[in-house]
C-alpha cells in the first residue's frame, strides 16, 4: 500500500501574531515537531504544503528530506491547501494520503501508525479523528475520495465534508489533538514538555 503524509502548514497564524511554523520548541520548532513526527512513521514519503512566509519557513527547514508544496491561495483558507496537496499528489498514484497539521505537536508517530493501521484494516473507508461529536484532521483519505476533497471551501470545508459523510468514516479517538492557535496555546503546551 502506498501512502503520503501530507503536513498542511500554509496558514498565516494571525491569532498568534506570528509565524507559528517557525515558533521554537527547544532547539526545534512546532513544524520540525511535526515533521519529524511524520519522518518517524512508518510511511517515508512526506510534502509539506506551505504558504505564508513560504520562503522564510522552508529556508529554516530544508535539512529535513521533505517535498514542500506552495499554495499562493492559502489566504482563502485551508480547504485550498487540502486542495493544492491533492491535486499535487494525484499523479504521484498514492493509495491514500495521511493528512495532519503543523500545529499538533503531539500527533506523534505512534499515533500516526496508529491511524494507518486502521486504514490497512479498512482500505476504502475515510479514517478521520474524532472530537468528541466532531470529525477532523489528522485524517487518511483514500484514493476513492480525492475528487470529493477537491470540492471543498474555505476554512472549514474538510470537517463540515467529514461530518457529513459519517457512514464513509472510521472514527479514531485521539486525546493529544491540542491545536496551538493562541500564544496560552503555546505557553501551555511548552509547560506540558518541560
Amino acid at each position: 500500500m502506498h501512502i503520503a503524509i501530507l503536513i498542511l502548514a500554509a496558514g498565516s497564524s494571525s491569532r498568534m501574531g506570528v509565524a507559528k511554523q517557525l515558533l521554537p520548541v527547544g532547539d526545534k520548532t512546532l513544524l520540525g515537531i511535526s515533521i519529524e513526527n511524520a519522518i518517524n512513521s512508518k510511511i517515508s514519503d512526506i510534502y509539506c504544503v506551505l504558504g505564508a512566509n513560504a520562503e522564510v519557513i522552508q529556508a529554516n527547514l530544508n535539512h529535513y528530506n521533505i517535498q514542500f508544496i506552495i499554495n499562493s491561495e492559502y489566504k482563502t483558507g485551508l480547504s485550498s491547501s487540502i486542495k493544492k496537496g491533492i491535486r499535487h499528489l494525484q499523479s504521484r498514484h498514492y493509495d491514500a494520503i495521511l493528512m495532519i497539521l503543523a500545529d499538533q505537536p503531539f500527533v506523534d508517530a505512534f499515533i500516526l501508525n496508529k491511524m494507518i493501521n486502521r486504514h490497512k484494516n479498512q482500505p476504502n473507508k475515510i479514517v478521520a479523528s474524532s472530537y468528541g461529536e466532531n470529525l477532523g484532521i489528522p485524517v487518511v483519505i483514500p484514493k476513492l475520495y480525492y475528487s470529493e476533497f477537491l470540492k471543498i471551501k474555505g476554512d472549514n470545508g474538510a470537517k463540515s465534508f467529514l461530518n457529513k459523510n459519517k457512514s464513509e468514516i472510521i472514527r479514531f479517538k485521539n486525546e493529544n489533538l491540542l491545536d496551538i492557535d493562541t500564544e496560552d496555546d503555546y505557553e501551555t503546551y511548552l509547560k506540558s514538555i518541560n
